[in-house]
């Protein structure tokens, strides 16, 4: 079969309510099984696939019709220059999660000292910020075993010179470094309200880990738990830069503000313009 005619017939398969237009699906899904840019299937219609590559690619299909994200379905997600292992014990890592990395990586002229991810989930942070980084350490904390795991074996997705320098951590926020100082605190933490969930699209709501997605308080527990621990852990002049919910920006700055151990706090934004991420610096002792 030419991957043209399993364009067709996997876009036949997968129309459904809920699915991407499904020729592009079918592009994204073959490139994606077969590890190669999205454009790839569009430029080798004519290519002849094996028998065993058409097996996989239906397995995947198969999971893409029950629903599961694309990503968990292949078993791997693109974040920055890497590629990492994805299933449903660890969020997918989303592009504006990307843009964490730049922020800590500017701030910090290209990573200097320790670094901790706090919920490090996948790895993503931390193995970009070691692999793209200067950082002497990267520490990565989850509270999740299950979610180490994934991350512990996405370590072989980064140069091997580089693996040395990151140390996983089973634990609750900072609690596992209480006893180090850091240089950076960053943080993807949970932020979405639980009386939200019904309104999450279902490929998030039935597949992701609500662990890794919910927070008490209004989706702002963890958040207000953090702010102090790392205002504890970090040096003086140290930055924190925590990726939040756009809807819950001023709350989030406002708990940053109300600690007097950090000063210039900030709201950037993402690529949309919304107010994404926030940042502060460590007051000097």
């Amino acid at each position: 079969m030419t991957v043209g005619e399993l364009v067709d017939r996997i876009a036949e398969a997968l129309v459904a309510p809920g699915v991407p237009p499904a020729r592009a699906e079918a592009r994204d899904l073959i490139a994606a099984v077969l590890d190669q840019p999205r454009f790839w299937p569009s430029a080798h219609r004519e290519d002849r696939l094996d028998a065993e590559t058409l097996a996989r690619i239906d397995q995947v299909v198969a999971r893409r019709r029950e629903g599961m994200p694309l990503q968990y379905a292949v078993g791997r997600a693109p974040f920055r220059h890497l590629t990492l292992a994805v299933d449903r014990r660890v969020l997918i890592p989303r592009p504006e999660t990307e843009l964490v990395v730049d922020l800590v990586l500017a701030a910090q002229q290209g990573g200097r000292g320790r670094v901790v991810d706090v919920g490090t989930g996948s790895g993503a942070i931390a193995l970009a910020l070691a692999a793209e980084g200067a950082f002497d350490e990267v520490h990565a904390i989850d509270r999740s075993a299950e979610a180490l795991a994934v991350a512990r074996a996405n370590l072989a997705a980064i140069p091997a010179d580089r693996r040395g320098r990151v140390h996983w951590h089973e634990g609750d926020l900072l609690a596992p470094v209480a006893g180090l100082t850091m240089d950076v605190v960053v943080s993807n933490p949970p932020y979405i309200s639980p009386a939200e969930a019904a309104a999450l699209p279902a490929l998030v709501r039935d597949w992701e880990p609500h662990l890794a997605l919910f927070a008490a308080d209004d989706g702002m527990a963890l958040i207000r738990a953090l702010v102090p621990q790392a205002a504890a852990v970090l040096g003086p002049g140290g930055l924190l830069a925590m990726e939040i919910d756009a809807r819950r920006a001023t709350l989030a700055r406002d708990a940053v503000e109300a600690d007097p151990r950090f000063t210039a706090v900030e709201l950037r934004m993402d690529l949309t313009g919304r107010p994404r991420f926030v940042v502060a610096r460590r007051q000097e002792r």
